[in-house]
C-alpha cells in the first residue's frame, strides 16, 4: 500500500477519537490535511459543534475553507485532542516533527492537549530516532552563531532553504537548522542541551508527548502509550 493511501486510512481512523463538542488541535502537513478534510466531512454530516486550534497558517486556512471553526489557542480553555503527523516515530512513541517547519506551534498545542494522536504510514516507524534530520527553530539574529555551535557539537547542521538564495522562514519568521542526530546516544540530554542554547526557540524532538499512533496500513494498526500524561503533567517548554 502506498504512503498516500496509508495517510488517508489513518486520517479516517482518527475520526474515532473525536466526539461532538470537542476542541481539536489540527496538525500541519499532508497527513494532517487529510484529517482536516475528513473531520470537516464528519462535522457537516453529523451537525457537530467542534472548535479547532491550528498549528500553522496553512492548516488554519484549509480548515476555514472547509467550514471548520478555527480559534486562536488563547481563545480556548483546553484542547481535548490534537491530531497530527510525524516524520519519525520509535517504539516508545517518541518522535521527530518539524518537516513542515511548524514544530514550534505544533509543540505549543501538543503540550496543552489532553490527548495527542499521530497519524503515520509504515515508513515513519523506526527502531531508533535519527534517520530523519532533526529540525531546530532559531531566531534570525545570530543564526549563523547558533549554526557554529551545532558544528562544534558534531551535529552536521544545515540551514533549510526556501530556494538557492533564501532561508526557509517559519510562520514566526524564524530560521530552521536541520541536524544529524544519528550518532547521539541520549536524546533526552540533547533536548535539554538544545533548549539551553540562546537563540534556539524550539527543537523537533517530541519525547513523551504522543499518546497513540495510528498506522494507516491494511489493516489499521494502533500503538498506544501505556501510561499517559495529562496536559498539565507534561513539562511545558520555557521560552
Amino acid at each position: 500500500m502506498d504512503q498516500d493511501r496509508q495517510k488517508k486510512n489513518a486520517a479516517r481512523a482518527a475520526l474515532n477519537e473525536v466526539q461532538d463538542g470537542m476542541v481539536v488541535g489540527l496538525g500541519t502537513g499532508s497527513t494532517a490535511a487529510y484529517f482536516i478534510q475528513a473531520l470537516s466531512n464528519r462535522v457537516h454530516e453529523e451537525n457537530w459543534r467542534i472548535e479547532t486550534v491550528a498549528t500553522s497558517k496553512e492548516s488554519a486556512e484549509l480548515a476555514r475553507s472547509l467550514g471548520l471553526i478555527v480559534k486562536d489557542i488563547d481563545e480556548v480553555s483546553a484542547i481535548d485532542l490534537t491530531v497530527d503527523g510525524a516524520d519519525e516515530v520509535d517504539p516508545k512513541l517518541n518522535g521527530i516533527k518539524g518537516g513542515g517547519a511548524a514544530l514550534l506551534f505544533e509543540k505549543v498545542v501538543a503540550l496543552r492537549s489532553k490527548k495527542n494522536v499521530w497519524l503515520i504510514d509504515e515508513s515513519k516507524l523506526s527502531p531508533r530516532l535519527g534517520a530523519f534530520l532533526l529540525p531546530v527553530e532559531v531566531i534570525e539574529f545570530g543564526a549563523q552563531q547558533v549554526y557554529r555551535t551545532f558544528v562544534h557539537m558534531g551535529l552536521h547542521p544545515r540551514f533549510r532553504m526556501q530556494n538557492e538564495r533564501d532561508r526557509k522562514k517559519t510562520d514566526s519568521g524564524h530560521n530552521i537548522i536541520d541536524l544529524d542526530i544519528s550518532a547521539v546516544a541520549d536524546l533526552s540530554q540533547l533536548a535539554e542541551q538544545l533548549k539551553s542554547i540562546t537563540g534556539v526557540v524550539e527543537h523537533g524532538l517530541f519525547l513523551g508527548i504522543c499518546d497513540k499512533a495510528i498506522i494507516g496500513s491494511d489493516p489499521i494498526k494502533e500503538i498506544e502509550r501505556p501510561q499517559r500524561q495529562s496536559a498539565d503533567q507534561r513539562p511545558v517548554p520555557t521560552a
